[in-house]
Order: C-alpha cells, then structure tokens, then sequence
C-alpha cells in the first residue's frame, strides 16, 4: 500500500447515526436527554461539594460517594453532550480521534465505577454485618488504595484495549449505528481483522463483571441474611432501604454491561442495544446520586 493510501486509511471519517432514522422522536429525545443532563451535572457537582465542605460526612461511605459523583460527572459529560448535538445537527461526522479518545477515557471510568460498586458494596457489608469493627475493617487506608486501585485497573484496561484499536486499520468512512463510540462499534467499522481486540475486550469484561459480582453477591447475601436476624422491624426496614436503591444501580449497571459485552449476540437489534447504552451511560449517572 502506498503511502498515501496508509495515511488517508490510518485517519478515517465515521458518521455517528444516533438516533437519526428515528427524526419524529428528535426533539422529544433531546429534551429528555437534556433534563437528565441538567439533572445529573447539577446532583453530582453537588455531591462533591457537599461532602467536600461539610466535616459531618466526611465518613468512608461518602468518602466513596464522592468517587463515585466523580466517576459519573466524568462519564457523563463524555457522553451525553455528543448525543445531544447529534440529535440536533445534521452533520453527524466525527473523525477517529474524536471517537477513539473519549472511548478510552470513557473505559476507564465504566471500570472504575464497576469496582468502586463493588467497594460501596462491601462497605455496606461491613457496616451491616460488622458493625463494632466498621472502623477498623474499613480504614480510611484500606478505601483509598481500593479507590486508588480502581482507578488504575481502569486505566490499564483502557490501554490495553486502546492499543489493539490503534493497531487495526479502517476504511475511509463508515457508519457507526450508535450514539457512543465504544469497542464493538469501533471494530466493527474495521477493515482488518478484529479478532484480538474482539476476544480480548471480552475477556476483560468477563473478568471484570466476575470478580466484581462475586463480591456483590456474596455481600448482599450476608447482608441479607443478618437482617432477616435483625429483632428489630425498624432497623430491618431501614436497612433494606439503603441497600435497595445500591442493589437497584448494581443490577441496572452490570445487567447492561453482561448483555452489551458478556453475552454480545450479533442477532440483537439495534434499537436495543442503544437502549442498553442509555441505561447504563446516562441513566446510571443520575440514578447513583439520587440513591
């Protein structure tokens, strides 16, 4: 290959549909996505400031909580205003970098927030089933490296992945039937073979949602089972209470993640998988800080 012909191939142009071939709902999905926008960039912006100012709740749990705002406000923002622009403009054109550059910083913190769950998950453990060792099980120490090492698993992964994209070579233009730019779509407009990065970002993902869960699991179900012992139907409901509105962004989450990565099936329409993509990169962010 000249090269020319490298260059012009190694730079492409994609065209990011969207929500294009559905115009009648253009408006309506863009003052729905707008709301939550609103919603989500002030909940979270306030979070963060909240328990940054107020030395009442500066506690592991919302030491955690504050990450976890973070994680969602930097998400968001990578997502959502691009969406919003696509459902208002024609020109839906955007180049590699600007698909693949937000993709790897948008990996990093999905991965974050699948662990930094599992984290909160495991507080609530603790707090709940061990309640006179809370501060000592759960260190101010022990949070951060866990925070900490979230967020470089995230970047690990992200890079990895980022690596065997750059790697591929893509046809000039192509029409990429989402609103996000992430890994299967990326590949999927690939002129060379997408195996490697394909399996391997299949592997992380399963990784990734295994250990995750198994934590999860085991937690609430230990949490579970001593509020069932809980003499108290007060304390049993209060209980329930805070991890209900946890469990409910756990399963919302990682049931999308397992159904877009986990178990992909190239027989899945379209329209369902970018419903899929909603759920879990704008609904998620609002629904963490209303918990």
């Amino acid at each position: 290959m000249m090269l020319s012909e490298r260059n012009q191939s190694s730079r492409p142009t994609f065209i990011l549909l969207g929500f294009s071939e559905y115009p009648e709902l253009r408006v309506p999905l863009f003052l729905f996505f707008l709301f939550i926008y609103t919603v989500t960039v002030v909940g979270n912006l306030d979070m963060i400031i909240i328990i940054k100012i107020n030395p009442k709740v500066h506690t592991i749990m919302y030491f955690l909580l504050s990450h976890l705002s973070f994680v969602d406000f930097c998400y968001f923002t990578l997502v959502t205003p691009k969406l919003l622009e696509n459902l208002v403009v024609e020109d839906r054109i955007i180049s590699f970098s600007s698909c693949s550059l937000p993709f790897c910083f948008a990996c990093i913190f999905a991965v974050t927030e699948t662990f930094m769950l599992e984290t909160m998950s495991y507080d609530h453990f603790v707090a709940v089933c061990n309640p006179l060792l809370y501060t000592i099980t759960t260190s101010q120490k022990l949070c951060a490296l866990l925070v900490a090492g979230s967020y470089t698993w995230g970047v690990v992964c992200s890079l990895v992945l980022m690596y065997f994209l750059l790697e591929l070579s893509y046809c000039e233009s192509n029409n990429i039937n989402n609103f996000i730019c992430d890994q299967f779509v990326i590949v999927s407009v690939s002129c060379s073979d997408p195996y490697i990065s394909q399996v391997l970002c299949f592997a992380i993902a399963v990784f990734n949602e295994t250990s995750s869960l198994m934590i999860i699991l085991i937690s609430y179900t230990l949490i579970f089972i001593t509020v069932m012992k809980m003499p108290s139907a007060s304390g049993c409901s209060k209980t329930f209470s805070t991890c209900a509105s946890h469990l409910t962004a756990i399963t919302i989450f990682h049931g999308t993640i397992l159904f877009l990565y986990c178990v992909p099936n190239p027989k899945t329409s379209r329209l369902i998988v970018k419903v899929a993509s909603v759920l879990y990169t704008v609904m998620i962010p609002m629904l963490n800080h209303l918990n």
